[in-house]
């Protein structure tokens, strides 16, 4: 099959390509029909038998879930724990450390805006410093600087955002897992954005942990995502500051034990139609290729790229030795959320990074806020050239 009849099937295996130009794959990417299939069949079943009944009647399905998560990453099915989102993994696993007031957590100018509120919440409370590490010139974390800020006793976890949600730039996350593997301090990475749109081999990494969240380049529901735990962590015995009945038992009027797995990370309470969804997204973007998933992203989006720097008064913002599928431009005088809206009514969706969504990049280089178009495998050429044309337009008649 010619990858012109794998982009037309890959378009018609997806409802919202008929109506739409969808460049908001960061955000939420349109799902295929298998993975709405997988939900709307298990709704069904829960209305006709009932919720806790349906669970049951798919357990082995919702079982395999966690091997295809694994393969997906190249860890086991036990470091595998199924969570609400990217940020809710963060959180179940960042309350694992006892934080001390005086003690030290590494990240970069380029961390999720959730995290960087969520470390100041950390300092205020804790007594928690945060430490950010410089970049290199080109842009991205500096491997050495995060080993220079890491090397102190009181460094108790070193933070990446592999791919940030504010631009295109793609953090060397392996480089600092090295890093951290060598000094022996715990990693946590958020593959948020990376997930579906990069290759990913947690092994490779050594990180700690790793938090995703579905409903990006991997193309799965809203709601759910999952978080990799590895062997290390579960050795040294981690778990959530609130643990509850799914990832512990209670043995004793003053005694819980936690699970032997990454489940001590995970609550009770499933969205099980949304994690089905999940095992049919991570089925589906194998089945396509992530490698070919990300020639075709990023090609994609470096064509979009060259096609806005040839508008007047934009400037790309995206830095980096790589560069992912997501594209940011600033165009001067017009505000980013105007804009998405004004293509938003001619069938084009798109959406606006705000100085505040990466406030200590984005003030060092004066943005206020930004248009961030993001493409993926199934769009089309076809597609860029129009998105470039209508901004054109826009940008025209708005002057």
């Amino acid at each position: 099959m010619t990858i012109e009849e794998r982009v037309e099937r890959w378009r018609g295996e997806t409802p919202g390509c008929a109506h739409r130009i969808h460049f908001n794959n960061a955000g939420a990417a349109l799902m295929p029909q298998p993975v709405i299939d997988a939900i709307t069949e298990h709704i069904v079943l829960e209305s006709e038998v009932g919720g806790y009944e349906a669970a049951d009647a798919r357990e082995s399905a919702i079982e395999s879930v966690y091997a295809d998560i694994a393969e997906l990453i190249n860890a086991k099915p036990r470091n595998v724990a199924i969570v609400a989102n990217a940020t809710a993994g963060f959180i179940q696993s960042i309350s694992s450390f006892d934080f001390a007031p005086g003690d030290v957590i590494v990240t970069t100018k380029s961390d999720y805006t959730s995290y960087q509120i969520q470390y100041l919440s950390l300092s205020k409370r804790l007594g928690v410093e945060i430490v950010h590490a410089e970049d290199l010139p080109e842009g991205g974390v500096d491997p050495e600087s995060v080993r220079a800020l890491a090397s102190t006793p009181r460094c108790k976890l070193v933070h990446v955002s592999w791919i940030p949600t504010h631009s295109g730039l793609v953090q060397d996350a392996t480089a600092v897992g090295e890093v951290c593997d060598a000094i022996g301090v715990p990693y946590l990475v958020d593959a948020c954005q990376a997930v579906g749109q990069l290759p990913i081999d947690v092994q490779t990494l050594r990180c700690d942990y790793l938090s995703v969240t579905a409903r990006k380049f991997l193309r799965g529901p809203r709601g759910i995502g999952f978080l990799f735990a590895s062997d290390r962590a579960l050795e040294r015995g981690d778990y959530p500051l609130f643990v509850d009945m799914r990832g512990a038992q209670w043995t004793g009027t003053n005694r819980f034990d936690v699970a032997d797995s990454a489940i001590r990370f995970e609550d009770w309470e499933f969205p099980y139609a949304l994690v089905l969804g999940l095992g049919a997204a991570v089925r589906y973007a194998r089945s396509v290729g992530i490698e070919l998933a990300q020639e075709r992203a990023w090609a994609l989006a470096a064509d979009l790229r060259t096609r806005l720097a040839q508008l007047d008064a934009v400037r790309i913002l995206d830095r980096g030795s790589r560069r992912s599928a997501i594209v940011t431009a600033e165009f001067s005088g017009l505000d980013a959320k105007e804009l998405v809206d004004l293509l938003r009514k001619r069938g084009i969706n798109t959406a606006a990074s705000l100085r505040w969504f990466g406030l200590i990049d984005f003030s060092e280089r004066a943005v206020v806020s930004a248009l961030r178009l993001s493409p993926h495998y199934y769009n089309t050429n076809e597609e860029i050239l129009a998105v470039s044309e209508a901004i054109g337009e826009i940008m025209r008649a708005m002057r």
